[in-house]
């Protein structure tokens, strides 16, 4: 259902933020030209302020529209810090998508990615998705306090014998008693992503939104490792409430800088010396809330401060949490070779590289095909350019540790392969 009331932030938009559509099919990831974008004001859907058009490989350009003041957001109990735009998504073939709510900062990109379902397949004539509140201005229930480190002796509990990065989780989108809450299959870095831009806000300093990630996925991989929710009987990895888990939000956009990040540090979580699981790393906003684990106000002005992310980490959970990074990455073809791919590398892994981007191209024409020679040349070097043009990453042309995984995940979403971590 539409939101049905104009906040009084947006008629005192003063600021500019950018919005950039990504439009691709419920299955294959395969990305729908010419789709038609219709964006308007929430709570005034008549308003249309911008209609695009998307490219070869679904996306729009990305558009500048108007955001409350910068200082909201960087402030606690400000107005919205945020506008709230609707976009309406038809493209043939396929049905209606309409998405009420997205969320506009100022001075940074927001990314929304639409799927859409072929009208052959489709129950429903359309979709509707409402993004609720952000939930530093809303208003959600606090977390139930729990251990940092779980107890591992209990009979019959599951535990996995090493951390891995999973390629999907099960959120259950509700408490863990709501028999009637949905479970959607998300893939871990989008579901990262998600609770970042649900938890905080992307106008904050580097450094707090790197310390605030790392609390977000040293908190799910320990719900990954436990089984917290398989051994209490759940058929789901995490829930989406504040109450037990954290935010997570059924298709609410994410933020270019947040996209980045997440992409660059996955593997990590946190962790204390002798202690094998990643630490259950609790969190609040610091301000409404408080907790025995880190403010999320309060790591915001740390990294004004200019406190590095491992010691606003360290600050609010001690002198011996460290950063750690799996080594088993769940669900990819094949492991990071450790070190990056550039002009005049050759071998295997050149080689591999060449034969996914080949195939995502069949799907994203924009990427030039190329010789799968196994030899890094300048045309390798071309297409992994346009590819990381395409997947909102630095076009160095070169293949570094998030363009590998980068193209390690949509190789497996466009060929629906994945080997077995």
């Amino acid at each position: 259902m539409e939101k049905p009331v104009l906040r009084s932030a947006q008629i005192d938009n003063i600021d500019q933020g950018q919005l950039q559509i990504n439009v691709t099919a419920n299955v294959g990831m395969i990305p729908i030209q010419n789709a038609s974008i219709t964006i308007s004001y929430t709570g005034e859907p008549d308003s249309t302020l911008e209609t695009l058009t998307t490219d070869s490989s679904g996306q729009t350009e990305s558009v500048t529209l108007n955001a409350p003041p910068l200082e909201y957001s960087l402030t606690p109990n400000s107005p919205m810090p945020y506008s709230e735009y609707t976009l309406t998504v038809t493209a043939p073939g396929y049905e209606p998508v309409t998405v009420s709510g997205v969320e506009v900062l100022p001075e940074v990109t927001a990314m929304q990615n639409i799927e859409m379902v072929p009208t052959e397949t489709s129950q429903e004539e359309s979709e509707t998705i409402v993004i609720p509140d952000h939930t530093l201005y809303g208003d959600y229930p606090p977390k139930i306090p729990e251990d940092e480190i779980k107890p591992m002796d209990e009979s019959g509990e599951i535990v996995l014998s090493r951390v891995v990065i999973p390629e999907y989780i099960i959120v259950h989108d509700g408490v863990p008693s709501d028999s009637t809450a949905g479970n959607y299959y998300v893939r871990y870095r989008d579901y990262i992503k998600n609770v970042v831009s649900s938890e905080i806000y992307a106008t904050w300093p580097e450094n707090a939104i790197y310390a605030n990630t790392l609390a977000i996925m040293s908190f799910t991989l320990n719900r990954v490792y436990t089984e917290w929710y398989r051994s209490k009987g759940y058929n789901f990895t995490i829930t989406s409430s504040t109450a037990y888990d954290q935010k997570w939000i059924y298709g609410r956009n994410v933020y270019a800088n947040v996209d980045r990040l997440v992409d660059s540090i996955f593997a990590n979580y946190l962790s204390r010396p002798g202690v094998r699981q990643p630490i259950f790393t609790s969190y609040c906003d610091g301000k409404n809330v408080t907790c025995n684990g880190l403010s999320q106000w309060g790591s915001k002005y740390l990294g004004d401060e200019g406190y590095t992310p491992i010691e606003i980490i360290r600050y609010y959970y001690g002198s011996d949490m460290y950063i750690n990074t799996a080594v088993a990455v769940s669900g990819v073809p094949s492991s990071w070779p450790g070190y990056n791919l550039s002009v005049g590398a050759s071998g295997g892994k050149v080689l591999q590289i060449q034969q996914q981007l080949n195939r995502i191209a069949q799907n994203y024409p924009a990427i030039p095909k190329i010789t799968a020679d196994g030899i890094y040349g300048p045309r390798t070097a071309d297409a992994v350019r346009v590819f990381q043009r395409v997947f909102n990453l630095p076009q160095s042309g070169i293949v570094d540790y998030p363009t590998w995984y980068k193209i390690s995940e949509v190789y497996v979403g466009v060929s629906r392969i994945a080997e077995p971590g």
